[in-house]
């Protein structure tokens, strides 16, 4: 018994040796900061001294009669952002790593993976001012103010986001295909199935659960987007707010920007709502989708 008592204390020490440093980083420099975000959203300033407030910010936020409006546009915006992400850039993402793993570019198969990546690696302004250059109508592509126009300027800005990102979901699309034994394609070569056939029958049910992961990935960096818009239109998310999204509210109220003055207390309460949505639609994923698939596993 001594010796499986001293054998616990050791791995416990290496335990503590190895993961503490670790998890005090990310104690000091993700729990607390986000601790501390929440609760500065329950106070306010406005009367010239810091006061608790309660859920008055938070309130101000979602009914209020000029920050409510201004937030729920923001909301519907990030959910348009979201959708355009999910419907263009996951079958880009398929039909690329299909195309990959299927054997009709075998020799140049490296050098097309890399060119999907490079633009992943690529900093934002640099996608962003290409991407201007680009559908510029002076000088451009395009001969429509694409950036200029309401209805035009956040479908523009996602897809130039889909552009820079879709080879995050290729190579996961791409590692999955790649996994899947060869034993079973060779079978149903035998059994009279063709290249179409083998795909959505057997690699795409095999793949599919992927599919779950990258929707929550997406979800949870397009809803903590910010840079391609602020890159791309501003801090004032032009023309009139349409390609506002929570990010570039949230910049605007907590550090003013064109004519919003800076309020860190009713920012805070934004960052907060930013995180319970982002805290809703994770839970929301795993209690339905992974458990789901966990089961069907088992």
């Amino acid at each position: 018994m001594s010796h499986i008592r001293t054998a616990r204390r050791g791995s416990g020490r290496m335990l503590v040796l190895f993961a503490g440093p670790a998890v005090l980083i990310f104690l000091v420099f993700v729990v607390y900061p986000l601790v501390g975000t929440m609760a500065q959203g329950f106070f306010s300033d406005r009367s010239g001294a810091t006061t608790f407030v309660g859920f008055a910010n938070f309130v101000d936020v979602l009914t209020g009669d000029v920050q409510g409006p201004r937030f729920w546009n923001a909301f519907v915006n990030n959910i348009e952002f979201f959708l355009i992400h999910l419907v263009v850039e996951l079958p880009l993402a398929l039909l690329y790593a299909a195309l990959l793993t299927s054997g009709r570019v075998r020799r140049l198969v490296g050098v097309y993976r890399t060119l999907l990546f490079i633009p992943t690696t690529l900093s934002v302004v640099i996608v962003a001012y290409i991407w201007r250059m680009i559908i510029n109508p002076l000088w451009g592509l395009v001969d429509f103010p694409l950036l200029a126009d309401e209805s035009t300027a956040l479908p523009t800005v996602a897809l130039m986001s889909v552009w820079q990102y879709v080879g995050i979901p290729m190579i996961f699309l791409y590692s999955a295909l790649i996994a899947i034994p060869h034993e079973l394609v060779e079978a149903s070569r035998l059994d009279g199935a063709g290249a179409w056939r083998i795909f959505w029958s057997i690699k795409f049910p095999l793949i599919a659960p992927q599919f779950g992961i990258i929707s929550i990935l997406t979800f949870i960096a397009t809803f903590n987007g910010f840079d391609i818009i602020y890159a791309s239109a501003g801090a004032t998310a032009g023309p009139n707010y349409s390609t506002d999204i929570l990010g570039t509210y949230f910049f605007r109220t907590y550090f003013g920007a064109g004519a919003s003055a800076p309020d860190t207390y009713l920012g805070a309460a934004v960052a907060g709502l930013i995180f319970t949505i982002l805290l809703i639609g994770t839970a929301i994923y795993f209690w339905f989708v992974q458990r789901r698939l966990t089961t069907h596993e088992l």
